[in-house]
């Protein structure tokens, strides 16, 4: 994190008028391209490409209260033509602040030099709607492309005259840059935060994830041309910026990629925002939480005086896990809720009143209910894991994204997520275990650390129990068992759709890992709903399976890793290794065949381990006609550094390499008849 403290910087009056002349005339003209542009079919850092950036640039002026973006950009196949389709996305609030897109000029450039302009008008359309703000996007097509051509577009951002936006630079995108300029001319009057408390911005905060040997510069005009201050100006300029790493078991790096964060504060340091900012956010809370009189009578009908603590937290945490979770279903407008009666929402009583709410307002519905029941409870608000990571140095709190329940219970603090719907009690999505964020407290706030869950609570146990005939087919049932992040899972996908697709998706996700020879038929999947047990898939099965070779009958060792590829295939990699949590997969394959076979031979069992962090074990069993498979796999920790890699691809590859053993049976041969003498 850096504090700008405005220092004067000296540059000519003649150097300043140039400068400003220049960017001025640049945002005006269109870049003409070269003859190298023209006719380049690929960029060598990036083989296969779909496209590249020539050229992006940023301009925010706060005088003007408008963005400026102009984007030139190189088709170099048939993917890239994706890119002629464009979304310009902007958030617009009911008090009328907010951004609005205007100006949008583009033209497309054929590799023989041919210009053909846009000239058509750009549509709007509605992306989300919330509680008092709109994200519309801005929608066109440029025209005529085709694979080799080049294409150029610009628009601005306006904002609201009331408002200022300090911007966010995001240098690194999904395609290589080859060249980039970002500039923000910020205000120099003295702002105000849009809050109850209406600090005094003094000072120009930014956190800086920028390449090697690239600076972010610092110039101030003389006061004698831009006022008593003069021009603040910030402009940095980059080039050869590599995409954004994107390789499987990534851990959500997209928050670290290249860019400059820029905001106004009224902070000297980092310590100082997030003790005011977490205090204050935490007093701000506790006035929506209560609790109030309705939430307080809702407790008393739900529990008893003789319940233990624990037995009234149980009770509690049902009666909201009951309720309607809009986030997983939908929003309700206000012209709906004020037909019901409703009024705005202001409080946790509101919330229990309407027998609805979002994931964040039934968390804290969830806490004043335990404050009603007298314990310590307390609201945690966290970034999502599977999105972004926490960033101390960047001092906003845009980057926390849901509230989980902090309760005291019998003097230990546990951890609780009823805004996730169907999370079992007493634990946490994984997207929002071991993460960070800040949270109430007696000291009213500070930041804090989400735990781990153990490889216990996720736990999937595949169990399939088939009978084979002669010709190698078989019939039988899969058993499908999925217990905490697994079953979660399932369950949220319910609220997006009904029983008919999920009963498709789940038998999709069970073909995928079965030999394709075999047909599958969802049968039952029961304790859909009941989240405190294991969600079961009873699954019919028939088909062939396994392959002839003369007398022999080969069968995967493992039918739930027939499909399966390897998971680390490159020798080398500079990205950590993360897993989304820490599990255990159990599989039991029981397969019965007629007496003509007879076995060969079965994998060997054995067990391997990775550190303390992982064990692959397998066992087998038979029968003169019949086999077990056992295969156990536990992984402890998530996350794994670039100078681990090649231990954990050693031991990947290892216990993938078992999983493909096969069972070899071989078929007994048959006594020849014997004809009596004489006859």
């Amino acid at each position: 994190m850096h504090l700008s403290c405005c220092r004067r910087l000296s540059l000519s009056l003649v150097s300043a008028s140039v400068f400003l002349f220049a960017v001025c005339m640049r945002a005006q003209q269109w870049t003409p391209p070269t003859p190298e542009e023209l006719s380049m079919t690929s960029q060598p850092e990036v083989p296969g490409a779909p496209a590249v950036y020539l050229f992006r640039e940023e301009t925010t002026d706060d005088k003007m209260h408008f963005f400026s973006i102009y984007t030139r950009l190189k088709v170099l196949n048939e993917r890239g033509k994706e890119y002629s389709n464009v979304e310009l996305s902007y958030a617009h609030g009911s008090d009328g602040g907010g951004l609005t897109v205007e100006d949008v000029q583009g033209r497309t450039i054929h590799p023989d030099g041919t210009i053909i302009p846009f000239t058509g008008k750009p549509y709007e359309k509605l992306i989300e709607k919330t509680q008092g703000v709109k994200v519309m996007a801005k929608v066109f097509s440029l025209p005529d492309l085709e694979v080799g051509s080049i294409i150029e577009y610009r628009y601005k951002l306006r904002e609201d005259d009331r408002y200022f936006s300090s911007p966010d630079w995001y240098i690194q995108s999904n395609l290589f840059t080859r060249k980039a300029h970002y500039q923000w001319q910020p205000t120099d009057r003295q702002l105000i935060t849009n809050d109850d408390r209406g600090q005094l911005t003094n000072a120009i905060s930014w956190t800086p994830i920028l390449p090697p040997n690239t600076e972010l510069k610092q110039t101030r005009l003389p006061a004698t041309q831009y006022g008593h201050d003069g021009q603040l100006i910030f402009d940095l300029n980059v080039h050869d910026i590599p995409p954004a790493p994107e390789e499987d078991f990534m851990p959500p790096i997209a928050g670290l990629t290249y860019r400059v964060l820029f905001f106004y504060t009224p902070y000297r340091s980092g310590e100082e925002f997030w003790k005011s900012e977490s205090k204050h956010w935490a007093k701000l809370r506790d006035k929506f939480i209560g609790p109030g009189p309705a939430v307080t009578a809702a407790v008393h009908d739900l529990t008893l005086s003789t319940d233990t603590p624990d037995q009234k937290l149980r009770k509690l945490y049902a009666a909201v896990m009951k309720l309607e979770n809009t986030s997983y279903t939908r929003e309700h407008s206000n012209v709906e809720e004020k037909a019901q009666g409703f009024k705005e929402v202001r409080n946790t009583d509101d919330i229990w009143e309407r027998k609805r709410g979002n994931n964040d307002q039934i968390a804290d519905l969830f806490v004043a209910m335990a404050r009603a029941a007298g314990m310590k409870a307390y609201v945690g608000r966290v970034t999502n894991r599977d999105q972004k990571i926490f960033l101390k140095a960047y001092l906003s709190l845009s980057q926390l994204n849901d509230d989980v329940a902090i309760v005291n219970l019998d003097g230990k603090e546990q951890f609780f997520d009823p805004g996730s719907r169907f999370c079992p009690y007493q634990h946490l999505e994984w997207k929002h275990s071991q993460s960070a964020g800040i949270r109430q407290s007696d000291a009213g706030g500070e930041i804090f650390q989400t735990p781990a869950e153990s490889y216990n609570f996720s736990r999937t146990l595949r169990v399939a129990d088939l009978t084979m005939d002669q010709q190698g087919s078989v019939t039988g049932t899969i058993r499908m068992t999925y217990m905490g992040t697994p079953g979660l899972r399932w369950r949220q996908r319910l609220l997006h759709g009904d029983p008919e697709s999920l009963n498709r998706e789940l038998r999709t996700s069970v073909e995928r890992l079965l030999p394709s020879s075999l047909e599958l038929k969802v049968i039952s999947i029961d304790k859909l709903e009941d989240y405190e047990q294991p969600l079961i898939a009873n699954i019919e099965v028939k088909g062939r399976l396994g392959s002839s070779t003369g007398k022999r009958l080969l069968i995967p060792g493992n039918l739930f890793e027939a499909n399966s590829k390897p998971a680390f295939p490159h020798e080398k990699r500079e990205i950590p290794v993360s897993f989304s949590y820490p599990r255990m997969n159990q599989d039991v394959v029981r397969i019965k065949f007629p007496s003509a076979f007879t076995i060969e031979s079965l994998p060997a069992a054995g067990q391997l381990n990775f550190q303390k962090f992982a064990i692959y074990a397998t066992k087998t069993e038979s029968t003169p006609t019949s086999f077990i498979i056992r295969r156990d796999y536990i992984l402890g920790e998530v996350f794994f550094m670039p100078t681990e890699y090649a231990e954990l691809r050693s031991f990947y590859s290892k216990f993938e390499n078992k999983d493909q053993e096969a069972v070899v049976l071989t078929t007994v041969p048959t006594a020849a008849k014997v004809t009596p003498p004489g006859n």
